[in-house]
């Protein structure tokens, strides 16, 4: 009972109790302890942990909620809650944050002795987009990653790509190789027909200027597929 007679709230001292699990094993929490630590900070003195749930059986998992769409997250509710513009703020915030210490990892960094962290960055920026996106790391000639962009974005299964755009950049940053990635939102990182085409293009127009084509990263969910690997460079 509170002061006067009043019943608390069953969630009553829960955040409390939830940072200071989270602070001595953070790995210890299942996602939707997790998610709720972020839903602290957009709903203030509510229970969110039905929420958190709901986002959680909705979406399959805590990378998988942060990384979803606005519109189809605002379609979770639970009896006196939803997801607010505060709340998606916070999970693009939470997004942003992840992305920028797995960049940290191979930014500026030889990338061939930091292959895992690298394509730990591919999955965690590309994997969960719901269209295609291609973009291109450029190399130095230690293969030192001295940029890392995002050419084009497109439909669920096609991303307009240019060869002399893509060789024009490469010049402009005084890069001597290059790796493509490209997502395929439906998951499956096979590369198609088109993919190969259009790789064959770029090492043609690159290669006389001298510059490389490393590899080409096709990035699906929990998985991914390399040209070089697949001996399609």
């Amino acid at each position: 009972m509170g002061d006067g007679g009043e019943a608390k709230p069953h969630y009553a001292g829960h955040r409390e109790r939830l940072r200071e699990r989270f602070l001595k094993s953070p790995e210890a929490l299942p996602d939707y302890e997790l998610l709720e630590l972020i839903l602290f900070r957009a709903i203030p003195q509510k229970d969110v942990k039905p929420l958190a749930k709901a986002l959680i059986a909705r979406f399959g998992g805590f990378s998988e909620v942060i990384n979803a769409e606005p519109t189809r997250l605002k379609e979770v509710s639970v009896p006196n809650l939803k997801v607010s513009d505060r709340v998606i703020t916070e999970f693009r915030i939470a997004r942003e944050t992840g992305l920028r210490l797995a960049q940290a990892k191979v930014l500026k960094k030889e990338v061939i002795g930091s292959w895992d962290a690298l394509l730990d960055y591919c999955s965690a920026s590309m994997a969960h987009n719901p269209t295609e996106q291609f973009r291109i790391l450029f190399l130095d000639r230690k293969n030192v990653l001295i940029a890392d962009e995002v050419q084009q974005k497109g439909t669920v299964d096609h991303t307009p790509v240019y060869p002399r755009e893509v060789v024009k950049r490469a010049l402009e940053l005084n890069a001597s190789a290059l790796i493509l990635v490209h997502n395929h939102p439906s998951g499956d990182p096979t590369p198609s027909n088109a993919d190969v085409e259009m790789t064959r293009q770029i090492v043609d127009t690159a290669r006389p200027l001298g510059i490389e084509v490393h590899d080409h990263l096709v990035v699906g969910k929990g998985r991914h597929a390399s040209f070089r690997s697949l001996g399609l460079i």
